[in-house]
């Protein structure tokens, strides 16, 4: 409780004339401060504004405060020193008290009453609550109106001044600061009891909460706030589209599309229902409420298909306008049909510059000939078997080509058949060429040819020394003996034992000869062979076998051998020495006497470089004065890629 202080103002006018003075005047502009309007404090203050100087000067000020039945409940004189009394303290019983203010001056008058209103009201105003709000809000929620609960009860003596309202993050917020006060900035509706309604025009997306108080004409606030939860959503459902095929397809395609969504769901709401919707080529939706929904494309075709759904709260990407809002376009997809197999049909005859040619011209209107599968197959007429399958390729155009290697095939009648498909699956085959006719080719297709070779112009297998070559010469031919010229031919050495082939070209004359000539080399075959070309065939001959005899050197250490004496040592040498095994090749020494037969006795081994060595003892008188043959003696071995071969005798004397 506030103590009395009494504040009087005391003004002296600088001239009076004798025997005219008057009454003291009113006080000026009497308010209360704070405001004539009701206040929630019981404590009052009033001030006014100075009167001019007076003669008597002014002594006193004095007031009395009324109740709202005028009995007076306090009054008091007060020196006049300042403009203006207070606190004056009301019963703390709401209502409207009146506060009275006169001047008495020096020779005891008094002046007029000044009267001002002290309206105290401290009642707190019932609690409120929002209206029902959407359990969730969308974007076409917004502007969002949201209307208050009045308060309950007979409303305060100082009125509604209006509402209070915030909106936060928390749940335990309040939309006023001052405790049971709220300011007249905190006030968010200040038209009264009846301005109720709130408009907000936006808010984050998540959950916010309003907290309401009603707010009494004095500032006092409800004794609690009302809340009401929002929870907004501003995101589009995704929705995603099950059963497109990568690519054509020749069957009706079943399609679902599913949603799914973070905020609001796809399961329940208060306002619009949720839903999800296929939409085919800008045709009327097919939609099912919640999650999922399921359509099925059938007509052939090319098919634009849109995909979308709308969320509890609804937000919706179907690309129309909702509330004056422009939707986000709906996800799309391409569904291609073609159920109608292509056409095929051979070419209507073979091209006479390259008979084995064979193409064949596949046509579809929608999806289109499939590079990849199909072909083209050939078979004996009449053996029952199934189509051996030809290298086929197709092109952009659509056609099928296919390369039949005649050559390779025995002569006779054959038949061909074209299998295609379109980029759809669709297959269609056919054994007829454009006109109607079979597709059957004779063979040959091609005029034959004829190719001879010779070795060192022999025919049949030759064989020559290590390190010499040799001519290989031919003729090719076709018809009856006729000379083709400019012709190439190609030359094949296989070299013994292992893999190593040499492959040479040679060109034929105008007379249809053509040679070349075969470097040094180990034993190996040869062929030789025309590839034949787009109108003359395929003709080989061959292989011929070259042998190549190695190089064997024996040497004696001495021309005489003594029976019985030191040993005569035999030294020699095989080339060539890059060719010689890892354990080294394998050698016979042998002997004969003139005119006989030679024999073997002893086999030794070289070393990596071909080289060998032997020690042998005469011991036998027999051997006296008989002169001997040796040589040494290189057989055929594995791994050893030349012919049997033998060295130059060398002749012993036994002494």
């Amino acid at each position: 409780m506030k103590r009395l202080m009494a504040l009087i103002a005391l003004a002296v006018p600088a001239f009076a004339a004798p025997g005219a003075f008057a009454s003291p005047p009113a006080p000026s502009d009497l308010r209360v401060v704070g405001g004539d309007g009701w206040h929630a404090d019981n404590a009052f203050s009033l001030d006014w504004n100075s009167p001019p100087a007076t003669a008597p000067a002014l002594t006193r000020t004095h007031y009395r405060v009324r109740d709202p039945q005028g009995t007076t409940i306090a009054s008091e004189v007060i020196s006049k020193t300042e403009d203006g009394v207070g606190p004056l303290i009301v019963p703390a019983v709401p209502g409207s008290y009146t506060a009275e203010v006169w001047f008495e001056d020096a020779s005891g008058a008094q002046g007029p009453v000044a009267t001002a209103q002290l309206r105290f009201d401290d009642t707190r105003p019932s609690a409120i609550e929002p209206g029902p709000v959407p359990a969730w809000i969308g974007r076409v929620g917004f502007p969002l109106r949201i209307r208050l609960g009045r308060p309950a009860g007979p409303p305060p003596l100082a009125g509604i001044r209006g509402y209070a309202i915030s909106i936060a993050a928390a749940p335990s917020a309040t939309p006023c600061h001052g405790g049971d006060l709220c300011s007249e900035a905190e006030t968010t509706l200040r038209g009264g009891f009846e301005d109720d309604e709130l408009e907000i025009a936006a808010l984050p997306e998540g959950t916010s909460y309003l907290h309401a108080v009603a707010v009494s004409g004095s500032g006092m606030r409800s004794p609690a706030s009302g809340r009401a939860e929002l929870r907004v959503d501003l995101t589009d459902p995704v929705t995603r589209l099950a059963g497109v095929p990568a690519g054509w397809t020749n069957r009706a395609v079943s399609l679902l599309a599913r949603a799914t969504d973070s905020g609001a769901g796809m399961t329940d709401s208060t306002g619009l229902p949720p839903f999800t919707a296929i939409r085919i080529d800008g045709g009327a939706p097919v939609s099912a409420a919640g999650a999922t929904v399921a359509t099925t494309v059938v007509a052939e075709g090319t098919h634009r298909v849109a995909y979308y759904a709308r969320d509890g709260a609804g937000n919706v990407d179907d690309g129309a306008w909702s509330n004056g809002i422009a939707n986000r376009s709906p996800r799309t997809a391409t569904v291609r049909i073609d159920r109608t197999p292509p056409s095929v049909a051979f070419a209507g005859s073979q091209d006479p510059r390259d008979p084995e040619l064979v193409r064949a011209r596949i046509e579809d209107g929608l999806s289109g000939p499939d590079p990849v599968r199909g072909g083209i197959g050939v078979r004996r007429v009449g053996s029952g078997d199934g189509f051996r399958a030809l290298p086929t390729t197709v092109g952009e155009a659509g056609e099928m080509r296919a390369r039949w290697e005649s050559d390779s095939y025995p002569a006779g009648e054959y038949e061909f058949r074209a299998v295609a498909y379109d980029a759809a699956g669709n297959v269609a085959l056919t054994r007829r060429r454009r006109n109607g006719s079979a597709m059957v080719l004779s063979n040959p297709l091609k005029a034959t040819t004829a190719l001879v070779a010779r070795l060192g112009g022999r025919a049949g297998p030759r064989s020559v020394p290590y390190g010499r070559g040799i001519r290989l010469a031919g003729r090719l031919t076709t018809g009856i003996r006729a000379p083709l010229a400019g012709m190439p031919v190609r030359i094949v050495e296989r070299f013994a034992p292992g893999p190593t082939v040499r492959v040479s070209t040679a060109r034929t004359a105008a007379d249809g000869t053509w040679s070349i000539h075969l470097p040094p080399g180990p034993s190996r075959e040869v062929e030789a062979t025309f590839a034949g070309s787009a109108t003359l065939g395929r003709s080989t001959y061959g292989p011929l076998r070259l042998g190549v005899r190695s190089a064997v050197r024996l040497g004696a250490s001495s021309g005489l051998a003594k029976i019985g004496g030191p040993p005569l040592v035999f030294r020699g040498r095989i080339a060539p020495a890059e060719a010689i095994p890892a354990p080294g090749k394998s050698v016979q020494l042998q002997f004969r006497l003139p005119g006989s037969a030679w024999s073997e006795f002893r086999t030794i081994q070289t070393d990596r470089q071909g080289r060998f060595r032997y020690a042998y003892r005469f011991s036998d008188d027999d051997s006296r004065g008989a002169r001997f043959q040796f040589r040494a003696y290189a057989p055929a071995q594995e791994n050893w890629p030349y012919e049997p071969s033998g060295s130059r005798p060398v002749l012993v004397e036994g002494v």
